[in-house]
């Protein structure tokens, strides 16, 4: 149960007291939420652009998000809302921090305690929570098969990374085409699956691991000086933001968040951020840096593999292949398509949507229609539609 209206930015400790102290609704066991509780609010329907709000990422048929103060100069997007959940480490070098979801630019960051200048506690929003205080508790067990199962969640994860960073498009075919303990159903996973193994009590400046319970196997890498750092891991998540909206997608920081700040690369905001990184760029650019505090960008980020836990989806190879051969022999028995009859959308769909989110990109079409792709291709989103495949060119 949540608190509907955030009412006024106070301390952390204004929060952890007012929550103390609440009688809302007739209840209480009113507490400030942990960064997971609090990141199940967030929807990726959101759009933002830059520093100005389009629409919000939390359901605001239900729950009050106020903008950023423009006129006390603020930005649109300084509206963040704090969770109970407070970094390990430090960001900036120095700064005790705290973690929290903006909910109008749709990502987790960890934000200073305290101004570094003023030293005066910084004020945030907070949205206070009851119930169910075992959520977010992960209770994995290792399978012994490459795979760990989170038995809170439902959902079975690749142990080990493959230890290749890729694009976003090459994750989600990678992903799609894993086959892994005898199962074949894996995917990549959506922000909230992938965030919900996040473990916030570990970080490298203070376990020198990543933010992941140790039952899991996670690539070492260098960061732009050279030094030790995990991964940041994809998401199948779009992150509508920018100029192109379609262009960015989420992902999580296992290791630390790091940007380039004073012409030094830091932790900016935390190992178990939430940011978003372009889906596709040129290799030999990246890192790069972006953003007021010089978020590094690498692009080819790392994949672990997600499922549902179904007991009955394991794969029986002998079967399999006879089902092959029978599909094969029935699509030769299927009378020739008349040349001048288009092929239905959905006919496309099953045979080239790689990513089953119901629209065709350039790279998963195939032959003429190719060729013809940017024809149509009418509002230049890099996607076609069934509207736009209807549309008389």
């Amino acid at each position: 149960m949540w608190q509907k209206d955030l009412g006024e930015k106070m301390t952390f400790d204004e929060a952890v007291t007012k929550a103390n102290s609440s009688t809302l609704g007739g209840f209480t066991d009113w507490r400030v939420p942990t960064i997971k509780e609090l990141y199940s609010l967030i929807l990726f329907t959101g759009e933002v652009k830059g520093e100005h709000a389009i629409k919000m990422f939390i359901d605001t048929a239900y729950f009050k998000q106020p903008l950023g103060n423009v006129n006390a100069d603020e930005r649109e997007i300084d509206a963040q809302t704090w969770s109970s959940t407070e970094y390990v480490g430090k960001t900036m070098n120095t700064d005790a921090t705290v973690f929290g979801v903006n909910f109008v630019d749709g990502r987790i960051k960890g934000y200073p305690k305290y101004n570094p200048r003023t030293k005066n506690e910084n004020k945030m929003y907070f949205r206070m929570v009851r119930g169910n205080t075992a959520y977010g508790k992960n209770n994995f067990v290792d399978n012994n098969d490459g795979t760990i199962s989170d038995l809170a969640t439902g959902l079975m994860w690749q142990k080990a990374d493959d230890g290749i960073g890729k694009d976003w498009e090459t994750s989600l075919f990678y992903a799609e085409n894993l086959e892994l303990a005898a199962h074949a159903d894996w995917r990549l996973a959506n922000a909230k699956e992938l965030q919900s193994i996040v473990d916030y009590t570990r970080s490298l400046q203070t376990t020198n691991s990543a933010a992941i319970n140790p039952v899991f196997e996670t690539t070492e890498i260098k960061d732009p000086n050279g030094n030790k750092q995990y991964p940041y891991f994809w998401t199948s998540t779009t992150h509508l933001d920018g100029k192109n909206p379609n262009a960015s997608a989420v992902y999580i920081a296992f290791g630390e968040a790091q940007g380039k700040m004073r012409n030094n690369v830091m932790d900016v905001h935390g190992a178990g951020a939430q940011r978003s990184d372009p889906k596709s760029g040129v290799k030999e650019n990246y890192p790069e840096y972006f953003g007021p505090q010089g978020d590094v960008r690498y692009v080819y980020n790392y994949v672990r593999a997600v499922r549902d836990i179904k007991p009955t989806t394991k794969i029986d190879t002998k079967t399999a292949k006879i089902q092959t051969q029978q599909v094969k022999k029935q699509n030769q028995q299927k009378p020739a398509r008349n040349n001048n009859t288009p092929p239905k959308f959905s006919e496309l769909l099953e045979k080239m949507d790689s990513n089953n989110d119901q629209k065709l990109s350039k790279t998963e079409v195939k032959g003429k229609l190719k060729d013809n792709f940017d024809k149509r291709d009418k509002n230049g989103d890099g996607f076609i539609t069934e509207d736009e495949m209807s549309k008389k060119r």
